[in-house]
């Protein structure tokens, strides 16, 4: 009873990084990959392997886009290229 519910902490996190994303925050991309890596802890416990393999390639992608957002807001601004 004292375990955490892992699949409603993955709903939480798919709503916010969605909003996050959609609002052009790059830290969105962290939250989704936060809730890939809960989904392959879910799929091991439930043994539903089958979505670590989707959720391993959506991590891959997910820091793919979070280095191209990155650098490409620091080509875009050169007034705020420290951030």
């Amino acid at each position: 009873a004292g375990m955490l519910r892992l699949d409603y902490i993955s709903c939480l996190l798919t709503v916010v990084s969605t909003i996050l994303v959609g609002r052009r925050f790059w830290q969105g991309w962290i939250v989704a990959g936060a809730n890939s890596v809960i989904i392959c802890v879910i799929a091991l416990r439930t043994a539903q392997t089958g979505f670590i393999t989707a959720n391993v390639f959506c991590l891959g992608l997910y820091g793919y886009n979070l280095l191209n957002w990155r650098s490409q807001r620091q080509e875009n601004s050169p007034s705020h290229a420290s951030d």
